[in-house]
């Protein structure tokens, strides 16, 4: 209905709860670089033992936030149900986090903002103003790591794309563990070529892994 199968990243079968890790691809490049970027991350978490499960988040029928504020009351998102009701639940037990996402203008892509925007359902407001809030997700030891491809050469070039991700993840409760930022990449698959990116990913998925653990 609202989950497309894939075999891309990885089975969308095993978007259940009980992973310790969960990775997001916000790329709409199918097996591209941050596909690519994303499986070497999950193979440095599959090494050390850890239960993880990934996915292209285009594999996900689902839409961005609409404002309704049900979740306010239901402290999960109601408003909509399409893809990401089916994997709140792993996000919510997990206690790692691994997000990737190409360039584009300047920042994340629209799946990967759309995703974010729908982790607003796990925030709780109070009534005065401005309002007092707080994370659902916040005080549990979750950790994340961040990854950013740029075709361009500088930081200048990558804009947010970084800080629209740490920022809502640390808002959220996440400690960021570990960024990775590429740069000079373009053509599909063309990271393959650079094993230092490859390993770079590996190492922050063993790092990931083992910050959990503590």
């Amino acid at each position: 209905m609202t989950l497309k199968k894939s075999n891309m990243v990885c089975n969308v079968t095993s978007l259940i709860p009980n992973n310790e890790i969960f990775g997001v691809s916000g790329s709409p490049r199918k097996n591209g670089n941050s596909d690519i970027l994303l499986k070497s991350i999950i193979s440095g978490v599959d090494s050390e033992n850890i239960v993880s499960t990934c996915c292209n988040l285009t594999d996900i029928q689902f839409q961005g936030c609409i404002g309704c504020e049900k979740c306010r009351k239901d402290k999960i998102c109601t408003g909509l149900l399409d893809g990401m009701s089916l994997i709140y639940d792993s996000i919510i037990s997990s206690k790692g986090l691994v997000v990737v996402s190409p360039t584009h203008n300047y920042n994340i892509t629209s799946w990967m903002k759309a995703f974010i925007d729908r982790l607003y359902c796990f925030y709780n407001f109070e009534n005065d103003r401005p309002r007092s809030w707080s994370s659902q997700l916040a005080g549990q030891g979750r950790k994340a790591v961040i990854v950013a491809i740029c075709e361009q050469k500088t930081k200048d070039d990558m804009g947010f794309t970084l800080e629209a991700m740490r920022k809502p993840l640390e808002a959220l409760g996440y400690e960021i563990v570990g960024e990775l930022s590429i740069f000079r990449i373009f053509d599909k698959g063309k990271v393959k070529q650079d094993q230092e990116a490859i390993e770079k990913g590996r190492e922050l998925g063993i790092r990931l892994a083992k910050s959990i653990r503590e």
